[in-house]
């Protein structure tokens, strides 16, 4: 069954691999990104494809589609990028994790928030497993509040409203062709955690 899906962050790095598999399995898919920390070129060679589209977006504003899935990957994850606004940092994190969970509900899609290993703080655990409490500072040059707060949103505040995608996986490896300027890349070094409806 081909399923209507939405990738937020759809252009970075891990999203535009999410939505090559996605387009290569024969999905209908909804690039969303602000380019802010992100490249068009990492979805160009896709734009011809029937199956795909590019929708310039922030998620820090309701958006209202009709959707299966959503994958919301959307929050700088760099510290070299969040730490270069991060009042934008926590505005995506918070309100992109809270517009999406309102799709979610609005449309029942299935929704899956993705967030850094940011979340643990400077980890004395490597990798860290879903069970490692970290090692956070709020106020440090991490900012692990901020991938907090997001991840928080999704995973508490929306408990029974939206259908989530199967499973989680924690996953701190390193990307082997990291984005530019960053380091870090998104779910890829954090956890992706699935909202769950019990």
């Amino acid at each position: 069954m081909i399923k209507r899906i939405l990738v937020t962050g759809g252009a970075g790095f891990l999203g535009s691999h999410l939505c090559d598999r996605l387009v290569e399995a024969g999905q209908d898919v909804i690039c969303v990104d602000n380019f802010f920390t992100s490249q068009k070129a990492n979805v160009s060679h896709l734009l011809e494809r029937p199956n795909f589209e590019l929708v310039r977006h922030d998620v820090t504003h309701p958006l209202f589609l009709e959707v299966d899935e959503i994958y919301n990957l959307a929050c700088p994850a760099a510290p070299g990028h969040y730490q270069y606004n991060p009042i934008k940092t926590i505005k995506t994190s918070v309100m992109g994790a809270i517009n999406m969970l309102g799709l979610a509900k609005r449309v029942r899609a299935r929704i899956l928030h993705a967030s850094t290993s940011e979340v643990y703080g400077d980890p004395d655990v490597h990798p860290q497993p879903e069970s490692y409490r970290g090692n956070v500072n709020p106020i440090g040059p991490l900012m692990s509040l901020v991938h907090c707060a997001g991840r928080s949103i999704a995973c508490g505040g929306h408990q029974g409203h939206a259908p989530a995608l199967p499973g989680s996986a924690e996953d701190d490896e390193r990307a082997s062709s990291p984005p530019a300027g960053g380091g870090r890349s998104g779910a890829g070094n954090g956890g992706i955690a699935a909202v769950h409806k019990e």
